[in-house]
């Protein structure tokens, strides 16, 4: 069986590979699918950042609207190819065809493409900021050095490294990708670099501006992210894997942008509960089953005040976490972390109310799972109950009174969201301003009384947050423009003669930009003296 070549310097071709070929593997059978993909040397690394780091340079000053012509046909190509890459994407994730991949995630990949085209025309992220007085001018602009994609296992399209929200903010402002496959998905992750590739080409940009390798060993890959011609590194993935690359691109001064894990916790306060009880508890499920419990926003959390309405919600809870079928996680690796994040909770002195064990083969599957315990046992062993459990399980935290429950609040770590449901009425809004503030500091998105999963794709959308749900506070990787200021340089243009300013910084502003221009947002050019 033949490997899959990989994509470096504007061509096709096989791998310099020095380990063992790797296979996809089908999550509802376990066995693995055809065909072999290569897992390339540093060889393969090596001529990808020489041919990203001469794009870089071409791709500084590259008119915006071929780029963004570049995102759009590959939008389209996306569309068109959308059969193939549903039932590819569908057969190495097991995530359902129609009602997931076709219905859901491909408009989304399609729209963050558009989205990223529209942004890159405007110029606006690049935020053109004007002191007139002092004829000093300054923009964000491209790195100068191809970014490095790593996607997550979850998201097949959405934010595969070759077609996902960071491929789309990184090439949107300038840059250069170099993408590597998640080993999960290797053949939709061909498919989509196809695509990509021959789009790009279509919209004339140079080669190296989109490279695509399958597989790297962990030692080249902490050895890339420090490289001096590497831009920036953006990884979606797990705790464990991005603080290995961070200590390594952090010891060399390069730039990395992390989503990692997120307990994303749902505060119940007590009017609420007492009105709702059943009804939260079929909201909780639906939301933390919603694709196998295997979404980065999924509730890890549930906590409330113990009294006669939480006892009805917990009841409710588990018959909801009894009543389905568990649906199939994305491999091996998957299955054993969240057996293992289970054992360690139990073994911290949680109660199982549901599930709590894998289910034999063929394929990928653990019970619908939940525990509880009490606020005094979670305040007493915090990070034990905060261990990343990827798939169909949360954990309920009950406390004894209204101190107890904003003191877990505290205990919260960095998450990408957090949720408290509450009536608007004198017994919960005294709690919620106790609550929220503890909540707001430690979440990138607050919510009210709605469950943290479901994503919208909207430039106000902040998809990040305090460590550990992201590297950094002060990005987002969903939202666009947004996104796209992670993949840029601050640079400044201090006494440079006009004909040496990009457009944008330009007395006439010869392409209308918005421009911060003495303390003002506005399109008009700067006037003569």
């Amino acid at each position: 069986m033949s490997e899959r070549p990989v994509l470096i310097a504007g061509r096709w071709r096989p791998a310099r590979a020095t380990a063992k070929s790797f296979q996809a593997i089908d999550p509802v059978t376990g066995l693995t699918l055809p065909p072999l993909f290569p897992i390339s040397s540093w060889n393969d690394v090596e001529e990808a950042l020489a041919s990203g780091s001469e794009a870089a340079a071409s791709l500084a000053s590259f008119p915006p609207g071929r780029i963004a012509d570049g995102l759009d046909f590959a939008a389209r190509g996306l569309l068109e190819r959308a059969d193939e890459l549903v039932r590819t994407a569908a057969r190495e994730t097991a995530l359902p065809a129609e009602s997931r991949l076709r219905a859901s995630e491909l408009p989304r990949t399609v729209g963050q493409l558009h989205q990223a085209a529209a942004a890159a025309r405007d110029g606006s992220w690049r935020r053109p900021t004007i002191d007139s007085r002092l004829n000093i001018r300054s923009r964000l602009e491209p790195l100068g050095g191809p970014v490095f994609v790593l996607g997550p296992n979850n998201f097949p399209l959405a934010f595969n490294s070759a077609s996902g929200g960071d491929f789309a903010a990184a090439l949107a402002a300038g840059n250069p990708v170099l993408a590597k496959a998640h080993p999960s998905h290797p053949e939709t992750t061909r498919l989509l670099s196809e695509t990509v590739f021959e789009a790009l080409r279509q919209a004339g940009l140079p080669d190296g501006s989109f490279q695509m390798l399958y597989h790297i060993r962990p030692e080249d890959g902490l050895r890339l992210v420090a490289d001096p011609r590497l831009g920036a590194t953006a990884f979606t993935g797990s705790r464990a894997a991005g603080l290995r690359l961070k200590a390594a691109a952090d010891a060399a001064g390069k730039p990395i942008f992390l989503e990692m894990s997120g307990l994303n916790p749902v505060f119940l306060l007590p009017s609420v509960l007492r009105q709702r009880a059943e009804e939260l508890a079929g909201e909780l499920f639906a939301s933390c089953s919603l694709g196998s419990g295997q979404f980065c926003t999924k509730p890890g959390l549930v906590a409330f005040i113990g009294d006669d309405g939480s006892a009805r919600f917990q009841a409710a809870a588990a018959a909801a976490f009894r009543s389905e079928e568990p649906g199939f996680l994305l491999g091996p690796a998957v299955l054993e972390g969240l057996r293992k994040a289970v054992e360690r909770m139990i073994a911290a002195g949680a109660e199982i109310l549901a599930g709590g064990r894998a289910l034999p083969s063929p394929g990928f599957r653990f019970e619908n799972t939940l525990l509880r315990i009490t606020a005094r046992a979670f305040l007493n062993h915090p990070a034990e109950f905060q261990s990343e459990a990827f798939g169909t399980a949360s954990i309920l935290v009950a406390a004894a009174d209204a101190d107890e429950l904003e003191a877990a609040a505290e205990a919260i770590e960095g998450t990408l969201a957090a949720s408290i449901y509450s009536e608007s009425g004198p017994e919960d809004e005294p709690l919620y301003a106790r609550i929220a503030p503890r909540l707001r500091v430690r979440s990138g998105r607050l919510l009210d009384d709605k469950m943290p999963t479901g994503l919208a794709v909207v430039p106000s959308m902040v998809h990040g947050g305090p460590f550990p749900a992201s590297g950094h506070p002060g990005f987002t990787a969903v939202g666009l423009p947004a996104a796209m200021t992670r993949f840029a340089a601050l640079r400044a243009y201090d006494n440079v003669r006009p004909s040496h300013l990009p457009p944008d910084l330009q007395d006439g502003n010869p392409d209308g930009r918005m421009r911060f221009i003495d303390g003002e947002w506005t399109r008009a050019a700067i006037e003569s003296h």
